[in-house]
């Protein structure tokens, strides 16, 4: 199976050595589990020439346009953790160009995948518009504000829809390989994840903070705005929605 690693400039450091080490583990243990033949041909592309991590590490990159066309393509995250970071980077022109190497792989057969705010990338390219997703849960509203055609459940690690795979926060990278490792061996797959001591987590659920949640969503944001300024007035909770109920 021919691999592309898609690294853009301040790719998430861990996000990117752990898609990278998965496969080459996996093929390493490829004969012991009397898989010889199977291999896993990873590429790191780039759309630029010179590509660095978010912490400032050079990664060697293959130019997109001189390789030749991958079955699968691998996005890992960005090293944008955070809404007002994140967006300018989104606009980004290489992101831009990634995009629409993204459109032209999947146009030609391959399956695209992404881990944490890697799925950004994917959600920017409309390949998920109608089709299931998860992202990295504290940027769940954030994601749904942007992509509102794509039907998403940040509680779930991983989700397969149509030949587009993403999958939740930071090291759900891994748990992304290993899914798609199991794809061609579920026997590899196990062995693999037992020598990279990885059990399995089907949810994100457990991880998530409410109250941060509850902060990122534009409407509870805009709710709490509206409601501070009515009690910094004097007025009690009732008495401003009845104000407010009153003007409409």
């Amino acid at each position: 199976m021919r691999i592309f690693v898609l690294a853009l400039n301040d790719v998430f450091d861990t996000g990117l050595a752990t898609i990278v080490d998965a496969f080459a583990t996996a093929n390493e243990l490829a004969s012991m589990a009397g898989l010889g033949s199977l291999h896993f041909e990873v590429t790191v592309v780039g759309v630029r020439r010179n590509v660095r991590t978010a912490q400032g590490l050079k990664v060697p990159v293959n130019p997109v346009d001189i390789c030749r066309a991958p079955d699968l393509v691998i996005i890992p995250a960005l090293g944008f953790k955070m809404p007002d970071t994140l967006q300018p980077a989104l606009a980004r022109p290489e992101d831009k160009e990634a995009i629409e190497a993204l459109r032209g792989w999947a146009a030609k057969g391959a399956i695209v995948a992404a881990a944490c705010i890697g799925t950004f990338v994917l959600g920017e390219s409309t390949l998920l518009d109608g089709k299931e997703a998860t992202t990295t849960w504290w940027l769940a509203p954030l994601f749904r504000q942007r992509y509102p055609k794509v039907r998403l459940d940040e509680s779930r690690i991983l989700v397969n829809s149509n030949r587009v795979v993403t999958a939740g926060a930071a090291l759900s990278h891994l748990d992304m390989a290993l899914w798609l490792i199991r794809r061609a061996s579920p026997k590899l797959a196990a062995l693999t994840a037992k020598y990279l001591l990885i059990d399995a987590r089907p949810s994100q659920t457990v991880y998530m903070i409410p109250s941060h949640l509850a902060h990122a969503d534009p409407v509870v944001e805009s709710f709490e705005h509206w409601a501070r300024g009515h009690l910094a007035k004097g007025f009690s909770l009732g008495e401003a929605a009845r104000a407010t109920a009153t003007s409409e």
